[in-house]
């Protein structure tokens, strides 16, 4: 464990450096209902949750975690969203440090259970939040049936957010996204 690496609150201060290190990290075409933004970022850092930290050394943003207390219709279960460390500082034990940060954070607002989803090839995401003490519950699996009338050239779907959905009027409470 690196301790000259500082695990802080995310304040707005560190925005700009949490956005370019997830655009550096995330790869959203994997899941294309999911998008990094500065939407998605700022909507955590507004949340009243204290469960957005950064690993800072010295004043670089070399890690972070978001997190909230809001998971689907349940108001007692957190989800962990987020989580990034720059590939320079992987190995050093910060996403551990990151995920038992916003944890207890969460923990602490009264939630009975945290959610984090982990795309099943990234194998170092899934052996930490084994580790760090999430448990396998569910296995959703997307597919995805192509037009036949329309040549699939294989280009990724575009991120879809689920504000996005409810802006367009495809959400809504009674039909969530799953």
């Amino acid at each position: 464990m690196d301790t000259a690496i500082a695990v802080v609150p995310m304040g707005l201060g560190h925005l700009r450096q949490v956005l370019d290190l997830g655009h550096q990290v995330f790869d959203t075409t994997i899941k294309p209902y999911t998008s990094w933004s500065l939407t998605a970022a700022a909507e955590h850092l507004d949340s009243p949750d204290n469960a957005c930290w950064v690993a800072l050394d010295s004043d670089r943003v070399v890690g972070f975690v978001l997190g909230s207390m809001e998971f689907e219709h349940r108001d007692d279960w957190a989800y962990l969203e987020w989580i990034a460390v720059a590939p320079d500082m992987q190995g050093h034990g910060i996403a551990r440090r990151l995920v038992n940060a916003c944890s207890e954070a969460l923990f602490a607002r009264g939630a009975r259970h945290i959610v984090t989803d982990v795309e099943d090839r990234n194998s170092a995401s899934a052996a930490l939040m084994t580790s760090s003490g999430f448990v396998p519950a569910a296995t959703v699996t997307l597919l995805v049936r192509p037009n036949p009338d329309v040549p699939d050239d294989d280009a990724p779907l575009p991120p879809i957010t689920k504000r996005d959905l409810v802006r367009r009027g495809r959400l809504s409470i009674e039909h969530p996204l799953r």
